[in-house]
């Protein structure tokens, strides 16, 4: 069943990604110098001081707001959702940049800005505002140059020691020292420095000369951790650990065993409850997650009704998979939900790093392997849509020849910009026979692609450059992916040695395939970029130069002067038609790089799930919010238990 749903204003539409690197915003109520904090001098600044934080207008909450308008208030509170992955995981350390953490395992920390500790936006009916969490008020003077928190004093951590300023401060330190290496970098060029005002309030000072616009998020959304824990306990950020970092959410870390399982619990000692932000929310006593080693043996658990929420993922089991009993009797339920943010960009990645993939015209030969109809219609049962930009479906996607706007903002950056760039349509993914696996025309444009760049076929029929050098590539695959991911590449990999290419995909386990994407140890993989809708300075981690070699939202390794121009010259507009015309240009230019080879996208989530679980009516646009704001219904579970469907 297709839910319809009410949506905003899609100009008014964002997505976040990792600790609010990739959002900025500012604008909310004025409000006159507050608590002595302000440095000398200050007084005669507009001082905003306000219980949350906007940028694109004010905030659709007051702060006496009862709770978010999309959930249910007397939403009851028990029983358990759960849900499977697939792989191992070595430990509860989310924030480590070494081994794989437990899904979720982040949702221990909380934040001075509200979100949802289970990684969907919050709140869900409008991403361009965040609300105080940790943080009563923000305030900030109308530059931007910093920014103070004041901080609840009834906050605590899991074990109900008080959370203060000291630990915020001593956190974003430990980020400094031992967090992932591109987010530590990127912070210490932006923010200059803190100070400690009183036990609950901490003052963020921003460096002179950069943009403004994702600094006040940034730290909003950095996660507090117990100072007095990790000098207790000798612990360290950066590496695995069984231990759980001491945070102070709505949920705690009640047991695991690795690979099998993990169990979230409820705090009832939580100290937020109270709050408007958490009304209606947080509404399960148990979230359990169960590890699988493979698609077939998850699926088949579900089926069995080892778990009960799942979020489906493969066309084929859409398509097929949903005819066994307990959907039959009617014990499970399926639903298609519209979602309104752009899909992920999803596609075969190139580690520009190394050769051959320095060359664009070899990039958009091999790109001229993968046929998308081919691929949708016999592996993907025709449910997928071809996906052209990195914001498809959004304002912010470049459409045919630059606009009036565009123009103007890609000659104001000079000669960096290729003069094709103005004359011809932005790239679109090519088209392809579906009738075969290898479009004939597609691998005479690519072979003559590949002449070009100096790659001729030898007697043999195999590629080679002028040193008489093999095309070899490596395509590396998790051995967690699905059996119709693993049949997209293999199939992708079968097409490029027919136009000469020696390729080997290699099957590696999940946790190997996690370090070896952190160190970037591979040539090609089956992944995504970061897609955006404004212009934050996350942008740098996500496609720019500095950063490229070590970020893990870069995955190409993107090192481009034109994309670092244009960032930058986004992060200066003043207005949202200027953001649209620079995030436009910017959408064309990495077309135009071929940084990936685009694959299909579903414009809708799926889920299935056993009839024990209820939503509201009404869902917001930007979640569907299962672990946030759905409940549980003990009458229907004791009818499915009685009936033998769940355990």
């Amino acid at each position: 069943m297709k839910k319809e749903r009410n949506w905003p204003d899609r100009s008014k539409i964002k997505r976040r990604t990792a600790l609010q690197l990739l959002t900025g915003s500012a604008l909310a109520a004025v409000a006159p110098n507050f608590r002595g904090a302000l440095a000398a001098g200050e007084d005669s600044e507009k001082i905003i001081r306000a219980h949350g934080y906007s940028y694109f207008g004010d905030l659709k909450y007051p702060p006496d707001f009862a709770h978010f308008d999309y959930v249910n208030p007397n939403a009851p509170v028990g029983g358990e959702i759960s849900v499977a992955t697939r792989g191992t995981f070595d430990g509860m350390n989310r924030f480590n940049w070494q081994g794989k953490a437990g899904l979720y395992s982040g949702l221990i920390a909380e934040s001075m800005f509200g979100d949802s500790p289970f990684g969907s936006v919050s709140p869900a009916d409008s991403i361009t505002e965040t609300y105080g969490l940790l943080a009563e008020a923000v305030e900030y003077p109308s530059t931007k140059e910093w920014c103070i928190f004041y901080m609840r004093p009834e906050a605590r951590f899991a074990d109900g020691t008080p959370l203060t300023a000291h630990d915020a401060a001593f956190t974003h330190d430990l980020f400094l020292e031992q967090g992932i290496r591109s987010y530590a970098r990127a912070v210490s060029q932006r923010i200059e420095g803190y100070e400690i005002i009183d036990d609950h309030t901490i003052k963020y000072n921003f460096v002179d000369g950069i943009s403004r616009r994702s600094l006040i998020s940034q730290v909003g959304g950095t996660p507090v951790f117990s100072k007095e824990w990790y000098e207790r306990t000798g612990e360290r950020l950066d590496k695995q650990s069984l231990q759980t970092p001491m945070g102070s959410g709505p949920y705690v870390v009640d047991d695991f065993e690795l690979n099998r399982y993990i169990v979230y619990r409820r705090n009832l000692d939580y100290w937020g409850w109270h709050l408007p932000i958490n009304v209606g929310r947080h509404n399960f006593e148990t979230v359990r997650v169960e590890y699988f080693a493979d698609d077939a043996a998850e699926f088949e658990a579900f089926k069995a009704g080892i778990y009960t929420f799942r979020a489906e993922g493969s066309t084929k089991k859409w398509a097929t998979g949903y005819d066994f009993p307990a959907v039959q009797k009617g014990y499970v339920k399926r639903e298609s939900i519209p979602v309104m943010t752009p899909p992920s960009p999803s596609g075969f990645i190139f580690n520009m790093q190394r050769e051959p993939f320095t060359d664009i015209k070899v990039r958009e030969a091999l790109g001229l392997a993968f046929n998308f109809e081919w691929t949708s219609e016999s592996l993907q049962y025709g449910l997928t849509e071809q996906r052209h930009s990195f914001a498809e479906n959004s304002e912010v996607a470049a459409d045919g020849l630059p606009t009036e706007q565009e123009v103007a903002f890609l000659k104001s950056l000079g000669d960096l910009v290729p003069d094709e760039i103005f004359t011809q349509e932005a790239v679109r993914a090519h088209s392809s026979d579906a009738s075969r696996t290898v479009d004939r025309r597609n691998k005479r444009t690519a072979l003559k692609l590949l002449e070009e760049a100096g790659w001729t076929v030898s007697g043999d029929g195999k590629l080679q450059n002028a040193d008489g050098k093999p095309m070899e590539i490596t395509i590396m695959l998790s051995a967690a992916s699905s059996d119709t991911a693993e049949a997209i590449v293999t199939t992708y990999a079968q097409n490029l040695e027919s136009f000469g290419v020696s390729v080997t995909v290699e099957k590696i386990d999940s946790a190997q395939w996690i370090q070896r994407y952190y160190d970037k140890d591979f040539d090609m993989i089956f992944f995504r970029n970061q897609s955006f809708l404004e212009a934050g300075t996350g942008l740098k981690q996500s496609y720019g130069a500095e950063t490229a070699v070590v970020s893990s939202y870069n995955p190409q390794s993107l090192q481009s002067p034109l994309v670092d121009a244009i960032i930058d010259a986004a992060l200066d507009t003043k207005s949202r038609e200027e953001e649209i015309a620079a995030l436009k240009s910017l959408d064309r230019v990495l077309r135009y790089l071929r940084i990936q080879v685009p694959t299909g996208y579903v414009s809708d989530t799926w889920v299935a799930y056993y009839d024990m679980f209820e939503h509201p009516e009404e869902l917001p646009p930007l979640a569907v919010g299962q672990f946030d704001f759905w409940w549980f219904n003990e009458e229907k579970y004791q009818k499915l238990k009685a009936a033998g469907a769940v355990r």
